[in-house]
């Protein structure tokens, strides 16, 4: 059998094209999950910067740096806790005001067919940043799931995150 031809900076030639995505290693490697919580400093950051899409009282929706999907959205409360039953009842309340916001917003500004919503509480539950409670809204459409990230492990984005930042404050206001 011939030696497989080897692909400059790629390893091995196989069936696939690669798609790199080098921003993905600063997450890999635990950027963002220093002792600083990056959910605590957002706030102190210029909307544009900190991608934050609105701001409640108690509560901010920010989009995730790191998204499932375009548009994919996380509700924050303010307070640095972790567990969800330890929100107080005002932000317990705006939480679930700004899901349905968050909701409404993405089917207004993208046409979403469907949404994932939902927390990982806890790092064995999958949660990135464990130590502050947050909300996910990921916005879905038919035929989402394709072989992208079936086959090639990756997410194929159609927007830079600062216009999605912008596409979504707009329409946050809107409806």
């Amino acid at each position: 059998m011939p030696e497989p031809e080897v692909q400059a900076g790629a390893g091995l030639r196989d069936a696939f094209e690669r798609l790199w995505t080098p921003h993905r290693m600063a997450y890999i490697q635990g950027e963002g999950k220093g002792p600083e919580c990056p959910f605590c400093e957002i706030p102190g950051l210029p909307d544009s910067d900190g991608l934050v899409v609105a701001r409640g009282t108690e509560c901010y929706a920010v989009l995730n740096l790191y998204p499932y999907n375009s548009g994919h959205l996380m509700l924050v409360p303010y307070r640095h806790i972790s567990g969800y039953e330890d929100l107080s009842d005002e932000e317990t309340v705006e939480l679930a005001e700004m899901t349905q916001h968050a909701i409404r917003t993405l089917r207004h500004a993208s046409g979403a067919q469907g949404f994932n919503v939902g927390m990982n509480l806890g790092g064995v539950a999958g949660a990135g940043i464990a130590a502050h409670l947050h909300q996910h809204v990921v916005p879905r459409w038919g035929g989402d799931t394709n072989f992208m990230p079936v086959v090639g492990h990756t997410k194929v984005l159609p927007q830079l995150l600062p216009e999605t930042r912008d596409l979504l404050a707009q329409a946050w206001l809107a409806v």
